[in-house]
């Protein structure tokens, strides 16, 4: 039972995103009927606790499976955040290429529209080219889902719908605002990887420090301690227990908190 509640729950880890599939499936329907109930998906760190608990309820005490579904939850969480950071990172990549081949039209003598089809022509990302599409046909108006942005795309479709409508009052020419758009993206792309290289080192003693417990408990079984049993079965092992785990998420918790504002 204990091995097959372990690999549901790296199936259920490896998953894709629910929410992504939902969306597929959402565009793929024409239409939906009013009145009928949205299904909304499991959270990931919701799935992870609840099959985390439940395979520790079946090899320990009632306090692990908690302790565990907790640690789940929130490993879950740190790594859903870690990919979504890469995916921001990736949309920016892809809008600094749009915006140098829509520079680049421009200064072909290219029309606005032509320029703008040529540059989204072989956009990998329609979420980017549709927001570079809005933000060229309508000026001066903020670009929708860009607004929770951290990563300066928003700013950067902002003032380049400024620059657009400045265009069309005065004549003056777009192409180099574009590129002083692009240019700005640029430097904040390479701020940021300089700053990851530059915490790379604390980022890795933090992961190396919260595996250490492990290895602790690793040690003492070796040398016939058994550690474990006296965390999980008595009194003080379990309030050590309990403390221990805090400690251990507060540690993390305030290590990640340093690099993101190092980050800042």
């Amino acid at each position: 039972m204990t091995p097959a509640l372990l690999a549901v729950a790296g199936a259920v880890l490896l998953w894709p995103d629910g929410r992504a599939v939902v969306r597929d499936r959402l565009h793929r329907v024409p239409s939906v009927a009013a009145g009928s109930r949205e299904v909304r998906p499991v959270p990931l760190p919701a799935a992870a606790a609840v099959l985390a608990g439940s395979a520790a309820v079946l090899v320990s005490t009632g306090l692990v499976a908690v302790l565990a579904a907790g640690c789940a939850a929130l490993a879950v969480r740190g790594w859903h955040a870690r990919r979504e950071l890469a995916a921001d990172q990736a949309r920016l990549s892809t809008l600094i290429e749009v915006l140098a081949a829509f520079a680049a039209e421009l200064r072909a003598g290219r029309t606005l529209e032509e320029a703008v089809r040529g540059a989204v022509a072989d956009c990998p990302d329609e979420d980017t080219a549709a927001a570079l599409v809005r933000a060229v046909r309508a000026p001066v108006a903020s670009v929708p889902g860009m607004a929770a942005s951290a990563d300066g795309r928003a700013s950067a479709l902002d003032r380049l719908s400024a620059a657009v409508a400045l265009s069309a009052r005065t004549g003056c020419s777009l192409a180099a605002v574009v590129s002083a758009v692009e240019d700005d993206l640029r430097a904040r792309q390479r701020r940021r990887r300089e700053l990851l290289v530059a915490t790379a080192g604390p980022r890795a003693s933090a992961r190396l420090l919260a595996g250490l417990p492990l290895l602790g408990l690793a040690m003492g079984s070796g040398v016939g301690a058994d550690p474990w049993q006296v965390l999980t079965r008595t009194g003080t092992g379990q309030v050590l227990l309990v403390v221990g785990v805090l400690l251990e998420g507060a540690g993390i918790a305030w290590t990640g908190r340093l690099v993101r504002g190092l980050a800042r």
